[in-house]
């Protein structure tokens, strides 16, 4: 074991507190990553914020980046040294989700409170969404992590752990967007921004965003949106099929997690046309729909978990769009933190305001 720095959730609701914790050495196929970046997710906030339950005491954070410092047996040939992103996805590689190119959604559970994590006075300790990233170092399983250049700035990199794959992800693999076809992407925030950049890169013909401010959906357009629609309207959907030319999109994507939002997607689609699911509401929320227009009209709802990504095959991808500028990275960090403001950072998180908060590690 050794002595790290974490920010820990001893309370829902309550500030995160900086304390010392005990990580173990990586073990057979597990890699320690001495972090550089950890990017705020609004997962985060929500676990932190009591939404989903769970144990306490916890350390949060999953969208990281990092380099590799020590290795277990087996570590899928990682080396010390290497530059890695971190994420959430802990893939076993064997069962059939695994198997069948879904490894967002393995089968093999994994207990958290069980990992490498324990506190400073050695009781059990959360590594939550397989990760505990808010801390100084990470021990994962190295399906989690890919390599990355070294030439690739690691508060740019940490935002392809989480908030960038899912959001191009749900464009380009949940939703399958063809070119040519139209798209209403709900939320202009961190997610919504790049299923946005997706939509574009997948070659959608018309890009509708749908938010509650105007400042948000003037950034949109920066990312690819074609037009914007003020989600506070009477009825936004009608102004959404103006935008479309008459008709329903061919793909919505709710990238937040507020049921309204949810309530209404189905209202945007065109014949044929699916809802994708990207946002996570608080556990027990419920959203409403019409199942006969559904079906009459051919329609679908369909979730989407981390963009049905493979990162292996995915993050490389979406690296090389960033290196050919087609790709926005830098353009989505509003602000970058040290690990000791963190609770400053999330506050300015849940304003609405911030695209993507960075926590740095200071390794000067």
């Amino acid at each position: 074991m050794q002595t790290i720095k974490a920010a820990v959730c001893r309370a829902f609701g309550e500030p995160l507190l900086i304390e010392e914790v005990q990580l173990a050495a990586p073990s057979t196929g597990e890699v320690e990553v001495t972090l550089e970046a950890v990017a705020i997710c609004h997962s985060d906030i929500s676990y932190a914020d009591g939404a989903w339950g769970g144990f306490l005491p916890a350390v949060y954070g999953h969208e990281a980046a990092g380099v590799i410092s020590a290795v277990g047996d087996a570590a899928g040939g990682f080396k010390v040294g290497d530059p890695v992103v971190v994420t959430l996805i802990r893939a076993c590689g064997t069962c059939p989700s695994c198997a069948g190119g879904k490894p967002t959604i393995c089968e093999t559970p994994y207990d958290t409170v069980k990992g490498p994590l324990k506190t400073g006075d050695g009781d059990p300790l959360e590594q939550a969404m397989a990760c505990g990233a808010f801390a100084e170092k990470v021990v994962v399983n190295h399906r989690q992590i890919v390599k990355i250049p070294e030439t690739l700035p690691k508060d740019l990199a940490s935002l392809l752990s989480c908030g960038v794959i899912t959001g191009v992800g749900a464009a380009v693999n949940a939703a399958g967007l063809r070119p040519g076809q139209d798209v209403v992407v709900i939320g202009a925030g961190g997610v919504g921004l790049n299923a946005i950049q997706g939509a574009r890169i997948a070659g959608a013909r018309r890009i509708v965003a749908v938010d509650m401010t105007e400042e948000k959906l003037e950034i949109a357009k920066e990312f690819g949106a074609t037009h914007g629609v003020l989600a506070s309207l009477d009825q936004p959907w009608k102004a959404a099929y103006k935008a479309l030319g008459g008709r329903g999109a061919d793909a919505v994507l709710i990238t937040v997690g507020a049921i309204p939002a949810y309530d209404q997607a189905p209202r945007y689609l065109g014949l044929g046309g699916k809802a994708i699911m990207i946002g996570m509401p608080h556990s027990g929320d419920m959203a409403s729909y019409e199942p006969v227009v559904l079906a009459a009209l051919g329609q679908g709802v369909v979730g989407s978990k981390m963009g049905d990504v493979v990162i292996q095959r995915d993050i490389p991808w979406m690296v090389d769009l960033y290196q050919q500028g087609r790709l926005k990275l830098d353009e989505l960090i509003s602000g970058r933190w040290s690990l000791d403001q963190i609770n400053e950072a999330i506050a300015d998180t849940k304003t609405g305001s911030a695209k993507r908060n960075v926590i740095l590690f200071d390794r000067t």
